[in-house]
């Protein structure tokens, strides 16, 4: 599939539209709910898979937030010129923040399930869903990166 000029703009989910601006601000809603609820309890730094999530949640919000930022300043001012250039370094960006999301989420949810169904380790009720909800909200932001990361890959070669 060839785009010209004018078509790439209107291309949903790409650089500059308001459909990737969707999903920035998508992004950015669900990694800070995942943060938040990861912050509620002060001891979430003892265990190391809920520090990776801590760490790629903000990594993710800074991320999500300046693309944000340049898909709102795109929208306002439309620039005619799409460069593969940075397409690709933000395609990277996804990827890479897609999969340390993904792999973040995961292993807090495993953490989380060997801590609730432990015999020795004992999980308090409303800790547990605290840490629950940070992890479905990561697989939340995960999603919408992953998604954006294949909009752009999808984009890159009509360029």
């Amino acid at each position: 599939m060839h785009f010209s000029n004018n078509d790439m703009d209107e291309f949903p989910g790409t650089v500059g539209t308001t459909a990737s601006l969707a999903l920035r601000l998508g992004q950015v809603v669900f990694s800070i709910g995942s943060l938040l609820f990861m912050r509620m309890d002060v001891h979430f730094y003892n265990v190391i898979s809920f520090c990776l999530l801590a760490t790629v949640m903000g990594l993710m919000t800074s991320w999500s937030l300046t693309l944000a930022t340049v898909d709102a300043i795109s929208v306002v001012v439309r620039p005619q010129a799409h460069h593969s250039g940075l397409i690709a370094v933000i395609v990277v960006g996804d990827w890479v923040l897609s999969f340390l999301s993904l792999a973040a989420s995961c292993s807090t949810a495993s953490v989380l399930d060997f801590l609730i169904h432990s015999r020795t380790l004992t999980c308090d009720g409303y800790v547990c869903l605290q840490y629950q909800l940070s992890a479905v909200m990561a697989f939340f932001a995960w999603f919408l990166t992953f998604a954006s990361a294949l909009l752009n890959l999808w984009h890159l070669p009509s360029m």
